[in-house]
């Protein structure tokens, strides 16, 4: 992650470990800003007080390595994102006049985009700022995922089932409630229906039509030229001594076969001439058949165009296209939708059937639900429960709190009418009771701001690899602990981050001890200009660094042995050697 301008920095890379990352420094140093740029590059809200004084923008910039097929690498190449050799790049500008703007994989989206690719992305815990697993839903989600096959199972069978009822309910209360709508629907149908086949259109016949009546209305001119022609080609009776074509084809036929055989060239031609008078002979014969044939009936015109006139209604009303085929097409499609119509009583009864049945297996699979998270939720509450005695709350309890809402048009679970949803009818919180005597309460209300990060993290830890959010950004998970509650802390992390990447602001040396990777953000002054940095600490550096949180200052001898003591211990624990 690239940070430019931000509050306190200037310009500074932030290269995140794959396991477990502890940021570090003093107080006012610019730690937090390492985590606002993380919350911007997710969608958080845009302050034009965080760009650095006498920058035009802040800007945060943010390589994250995924699958192609994780979802959030999904939801982005829906957006028109891509990804860069297995990687997503985003990035988020922040003006000093308070304008934002987002980018993921090249392609400039909106910030709303960066939100939802958040919860695939990364669960932040802090003292203002909780995600993930205060949301009810996603606690539902999770211990599903705790609970395996055991939840996974039934949950199919009940999500399809719900599906199906869904579908059912829907159609059976389109059918009962529009009854008067579809009793209309049916009778315009009809209507319409024995209208057309009081005409009985045939297909194509418009077209035909409008060609007779194109015909007929001009009969006696097409006659008249019909026999013009006729005359033209092969003569008129009436004029003996009148030239036509055929008569001086066939003396041009005549000319060339008199000498056709001194010159095969105008034999050819002979042959081709009599070829054209065989022609004129054909056109000339079919002319005057025409003539003969052409029908000049006023009372055949007259009923041509009381058909067209009667095809035309129908088109208009049913033609979409203004033809009769259209008209056709509305026919078959009416007649069916007017047989579904009809059968609204039979399908009511069929419908009704299915959903009674489907109730009833949906009752039974939402009860088998509950029991298997009932089980899991047990184990879930015991594992926290023991994880928050090693981290300096050894009195506090978790339970699960699994409920049903009532809703007298529910489906009936266990004898009672509960609310049934697409995950069954069960509404799962995470419950705290901090100290004996305390009533249990909801995680995000029962608890103080470190305590309740000391909560996600056990909670955390318990759902490793359940969960499917690939990082998790812990900020002053170790408020209010110290001494060996602090090394716990450190260890829960470190178990954390084997299967998943951890990032972690911390005061604290046992916590910083454990990570695979620390960053100092540190702040220097020239005189004039204030800015902080980050940098990867290694070796003698991050002794150093340890020594400081131990001691206060880097020189300590005493803080120095403690430190490398530390470090040691860490690595034995974690097994890094």
């Amino acid at each position: 992650m690239r940070i430019r301008s931000l509050g306190v920095i200037d310009d500074a890379v932030v290269e995140l470990s794959p396991g477990f990352t502890a940021v570090t420094g003093e107080t006012g140093a610019g730690k937090t800003m390492v985590v606002t740029s993380l919350g911007l590059l997710l969608g958080g809200r845009a302050d034009p007080a965080l760009v650095r004084i006498g920058a035009k923008a802040a800007v945060v910039e943010g390589r994250i390595v995924m699958r192609p097929d994780a979802p959030a690498a999904v939801r982005a190449e829906e957006a028109g994102a891509e990804l860069d050799d297995g990687a997503l790049l985003i990035s988020r500008t922040v003006s000093a006049e308070g304008r934002s703007r987002a980018h993921v994989g090249g392609r400039s989206v909106p910030v709303g985009l960066l939100g939802e690719l958040a919860d695939d992305l990364v669960a932040v815990h802090g003292q203002t700022d909780q995600q993930g697993l205060l949301r009810p839903a996603r606690q539902r989600q999770a211990l599903d995922r705790y609970a395996g096959d055991a939840v996974a199972v039934p949950l199919e069978k009940y999500g399809s089932a719900y599906r199906r009822l869904r579908a059912v309910a829907a159609e059976l209360e389109e059918i009962t409630t529009r009854a008067r709508e579809r009793a209309q629907e049916a009778d315009l149908l009809r209507f319409g229906l024995d209208e057309i086949a009081a005409v009985e259109p045939v297909a194509g016949e418009d077209t035909e039509l409008a060609a007779e009546a194109e015909r007929l209305g001009h009969a006696e001119s097409l006659a008249s030229a019909a026999q013009q022609a006729h005359g033209a080609l092969a003569g008129n009776p009436e004029d003996p001594e009148g030239i036509d074509a055929n008569t001086l084809v066939a003396g041009a036929h005549r000319a060339l076969e008199s000498v056709r055989s001194h010159d095969p060239a105008l034999g050819a031609l002979a042959e081709r001439i009599g070829e054209l008078g065989i022609l004129l002979a054909d056109v000339a014969g079919e002319l005057a058949g025409y003539a003969d044939d052409l029908d000049a009936d006023p009372l055949r015109l007259a009923a041509v165009e009381e058909r067209r006139a009667a095809l035309t209604q129908l088109t208009r009303k049913y033609g979409s296209e203004g033809t009769v085929d259209s008209v056709l097409e509305w026919a078959e499609q009416g007649a069916a939708r007017l047989l579904e119509l009809d059968g609204d009583d039979e399908r009511i009864t069929e419908l009704t059937a299915e959903r009674d049945g489907l109730r009833s297996e949906l009752s039974a699979l939402a009860q088998a639900l509950t029991d298997a998270r009932v089980e899991a939720a047990t184990r879930f509450a015991s594992a926290v429960t023991e994880e928050l005695a090693s981290l300096a709350m050894p009195h506090a309890r978790v339970t699960i709190d699994i409920r049903q809402t009532e809703d007298p048009d529910g489906v009936d679970v266990d004898g009672r009418p509960v609310a049934c949803g697409p995950s069954g009818a069960d509404e799962v919180e995470l419950l705290l009771a901090p100290h004996p005597g305390a009533q249990p309460r909801p995680i995000a209300k029962g608890a103080s701001g470190g305590e309740l990060s000391r909560v996600m993290l056990a909670v955390e830890v318990v759902f490793a690899g359940s969960d499917p959010v690939p990082t998790y950004l812990f900020d002053e998970v170790d408020a209010g602990v110290g001494g060996k509650a602090a090394v716990e802390v450190g260890r829960r992390l470190a178990k954390l981050a084997k299967s998943a990447q951890v990032v972690v602001v911390t005061h604290l040396p046992q916590v910083a001890a454990f990570a695979d990777r620390q960053l100092l953000v540190e702040k220097t002054n020239d005189g004039s200009v204030t800015r902080s940095g980050v940098t990867i600490l290694e070796g003698e550096d991050r002794v150093r660094e340890l020594s400081r949180m131990l001691a206060g200052h880097e020189d300590s001898v005493s803080a120095r042995a403690h430190a490398e003591e530390l470090l040691a211990a860490a690595r034995a624990d974690s097994g890094r050697g």
